[in-house]
């Protein structure tokens, strides 16, 4: 026997159509190249939405075609992702930090038949746009009448709206239809689309508006310094939207953000460690003029006691740490204290904070190791963290499920190795996939040591990741030559590197040495390699 509740599909259009109904009067605001700030309601908002899913269904965008971004947090780049899933068709947010090597693979695959490209990253989408098959461009932040270097541009962001209708109605009658695509680095190194669904979207979304996770409400305004190439920015602006919370975007200018948190008066931001480390100095500085910060929500990289205490203690801003995956929309764990955690010390609160974190509602998270997949919950016994959730993918996107990602009984592998306390607190401790975290970007060891093995000059080379105060981990290679050559070979092969990897992705160090350490059974023996590197770095 079936309930009798209506069964209306949950999509983008409840938390649009809400927003302009119930929060319309509520502002976004936009630090814009120039240094002014763009600010309107979501009522502004919500019609131009309406006028862009308009002019895209005008142009031919059709239901479940991709329409890609190329561009940094902004209004227009929020109503782009509005609007585009609005009408049925599928967003694709491209990592901007990456080669166009690496994402005309994306778009590749992706197959886009739109891109928004915003005039502030021009000069690195010409070099992108030869190696690309789109079919229309639309530049946001140009001037209408300028001279514009590039090919298919078909308008300019504000004339494409311009003359569109305000009103329209989204008509998905399946939830479960394509929403978004994001891409991440796989152990192999080629991009992983992850390909979410209206469903997905709004329970993730419903899920992070919890008190003890985001905490959003009305009276908030809130800043995700999160790209939204990265997951929609971990959802914050549709959770900020939903319950009518103030939303501030820092567009590409990064000089004014401390500014721009005292002139908006922010009390929720979100990003790395990386980007709030290099903040702290102006934070400090400005303390009298942040004094609406309430709280950081942070992720991307680990956290260090050090970073709780300097936060909390001398600003008076609360640190979340959360933790997910691309995968999985992306949050899977946020670590708050429960009541009993008040009466310990600050010093092992600030421990605890440092911590992944408990799953939150309608995550589920297992331990695992090859012979065991319910490892106990002890805090000592390490095991790779699975997880299930209603907003975590089942497969990559054009791609069969594969075991590597996957468990038979449908699991999916985040290649983390953590251990779980009795209370439910996740420790991550290892990283079983060959992924470093720097900076809050992902650089695959597998993709570097491929391409560095195609030079002639190596014969063996591992990458790992070391700890690095500024970007949380940096990789370094040790590399086993083939010749002797009278030229800095670390020079030769970063070079060599920089033809297919972002800067970001270049090794810091190149250690050359006779031989590679390696297990019993052949293999790379990681762990020596470590040492290897603190002996060569002992002070």
């Amino acid at each position: 026997m079936y309930g009798t509740m209506m069964n209306a599909p949950l999509t983008l259009a409840l938390i649009i159509e809400h927003v302009n109904r119930i929060h319309g009067d509520k502002q976004i605001y936009t630090l814009l190249p120039n240094g002014n700030v763009h600010s309107y309601t979501y009522s502004d908002f919500y019609k131009r939405v309406n006028q862009l899913a308009n002019s895209i269904t005008a142009l031919g965008i059709h239901i479940r075609d991709r329409v890609a971004t190329y561009a940094s947090n902004s209004y227009q780049h929020l109503e782009i992702c509005c609007a585009i899933p609005y009408t049925g068709s599928i967003v694709h947010p491209l990592n901007v930090q990456l080669t166009p090597v690496q994402l005309e693979k994306i778009v590749s695959e992706a197959d886009d038949k739109l891109i928004f490209v915003d005039g502030q990253l021009l000069e690195s989408f010409m070099e992108l746009q030869p190696k690309i098959d789109c079919q229309h461009v639309v530049l946001i932040n140009m001037d209408a009448d300028e001279d514009i270097p590039i090919s298919r541009v078909i308008s300019e962001y504000e004339r494409f709206i311009s003359k569109a209708n305000d009103h329209y109605i989204s008509d998905i009658k399946d939830e479960n239809l394509s929403f978004g695509l994001c891409y991440t680095s796989g152990t192999s190194g080629e991009p992983k689309g992850v390909l979410y669904s209206h469903r997905s979207m709004f329970l993730h979304t419903l899920a992070v508006n919890q008190a003890e996770i985001f905490g959003i409400s009305e009276s908030d305004v809130v800043m995700p310094l999160v790209p939204m190439f990265h997951a929609f920015a971990w959802g914050l602006p549709y959770a900020s939207m939903f319950v009518g919370a103030d939303i501030v975007l820092s567009g590409s200018n990064r000089e004014g953000i401390v500014d721009l948190i005292a002139e908006a008066g922010v009390t929720v931001a979100a990003g790395i460690p990386t980007v709030w480390k290099k903040l702290l100095p102006e934070l400090h500085k400005r303390k009298k003029d942040i004094v609406t910060l309430q709280r950081l929500i942070v992720g991307g990289e680990a956290i260090q006691a050090s970073f709780v205490e300097t936060f909390e203690n001398e600003l008076g801003i609360e640190v979340r740490h959360a933790w997910g995956m691309t995968e999985m929309s992306p949050t899977g764990t946020f670590c708050t204290l429960r009541s009993e955690h008040e009466n310990l010390s600050d010093f092992e609160k600030w421990k605890i904070k440092t911590m992944q974190g408990r799953p939150i509602p309608g995550v589920q998270i297992r331990l695992a190791c090859d012979t065991d997949t319910d490892l106990p919950w002890d805090g000592n016994t390490i095991g790779e963290i699975q997880v299930k959730s209603p907003w975590t993918t089942s497969s990559y996107y054009k791609t069969v499920p594969t075991p590597e990602a996957f468990t038979p009984d449908g699991w999916f592998r985040t290649g983390d190795l953590a251990t779980i306390n009795t209370e439910g607190y996740m420790q991550i401790v290892d990283r079983a996939k060959s992924i470093i975290r720097s900076g809050g970007e992902s650089i695959s060891t597998v993709a570097l040591e491929n391409v560095l093995l195609n030079h002639h000059l190596v014969n063996n080379v591992v990458v790992i990741g070391i700890p690095s105060n500024e970007w949380g981990e940096r990789p370094i290679a040790v590399v086993v030559l083939s010749q002797q050559i009278d030229e800095d070979c670390s020079e030769v092969l970063k070079r060599h590197l920089a033809t297919e990897f972002p800067q970001f992705w270049i090794p810091d160090d190149f250690i050359i040495v006779d031989e590679i350490p390696k297990t019993g059974v052949g293999k790379t023996d990681k762990n020596a390699v470590f040492q290897m590197y603190a002996r060569k770095h002992k002070p």
